[in-house]
């Protein structure tokens, strides 16, 4: 099986820190480690400091051990569709975005 590292930066919407680190750390990391494949999860804040343009406030970090990433997001996919994962909450959805890192 290889590594991979799935990285998720991601905002607030607007005065919703509360309910988005809430939602972040009660429900959804539990939820995604469920999926199989994916074996651990890490959050960061950013500081101010920062060397050219300044990205999310949030990244999440998760580990995945798999064959193929895509089967383990096309999975997440799928638990969002029949409802064994919960919707976003205080997510600004317009704002995220996810990479894959395969270890080298």
């Amino acid at each position: 099986m290889a590594k991979f590292v799935m990285i998720v930066q991601s905002d607030p919407l607007d005065g919703q820190d509360d309910v988005y680190n809430a939602w972040y750390d009660g429900t959804h990391i539990p939820e995604l480690l469920q999926v199989p494949g994916i074996t651990g999860a890490r959050r960061l804040e950013a500081t101010p400091i920062v060397i050219g343009e300044p990205g999310s406030k949030y990244i999440t970090m998760y580990e995945i051990e798999a064959d193929n990433p895509g089967t383990v997001m096309a999975e997440m996919g799928k638990r969002g569709a029949d409802g064994r994962m919960s919707p976003s909450v205080g997510v600004d959805s317009s704002k995220a975005k996810i990479w894959i890192y395969a270890d080298k």
